[in-house]
Parts: C-alpha cells; structure tokens; sequence
C-alpha cells in the first residue's frame, strides 16, 4: 500500500511536476519517428542520418528496433526532432 494521501473524489489525481520547458518529455521514440517521416519522408530521413534501417526497405518497427539498440542514432533522431520543431515554429511565423 502506498502511504500517499489519495487526491479528494472530485478533483483528479496530482501529476508529479513534469518538464513544461522540455519538447521531448513524454514523447515516445514511435510518435518523434513517425513525425519525422511525416516531414521529411524516408528519403530525407536517411539523408539527415545515414543509417541503413532508414534507407533500405524502411519501415517504423525496424527503425525502433535499430534506434532503441543503437544509443548515438537515437541522438541524432532527437536532435533532428528538435531542428523539425524550429523549422515549424519559424514556418508558423
């Protein structure tokens, strides 16, 4: 049993404080692959990071399989993530 005091019926449960300044807290790995592909599509995937699983035969469970073994590629994907959401907001401007 838990010895935290359970939130009153009509309010919801308090979330721990997250990470508001943060643009990848919470984002799984899949969902920041498929906006990725959304904008960039496979070609300019493997364009920006040079790996096979995004060139040859692409798909999103094989370039899952790959990022989450492969530490320095998952790096670079975030980092791309990132440059994609700039490149939005500076788009929306």
């Amino acid at each position: 049993m838990s010895d935290a005091p359970a939130a009153p019926p009509d309010q919801p449960p308090s979330k721990p404080p997250g990470q508001p300044r943060n643009p990848l807290h919470g984002l799984t790995l899949e969902a920041m692959l498929q906006a990725l592909v959304a904008y960039f599509g496979w070609e300019g995937l493997a364009e920006q990071v040079p790996v096979r699983c995004f060139a040859l035969d692409p798909s999103i469970g094989s370039s899952l399989k790959f990022l989450r073994k492969t530490p320095w590629a998952r790096e670079k994907v975030e980092s791309l993530y990132l440059f994609m959401l700039r490149e939005q907001r500076r788009e929306a401007r």
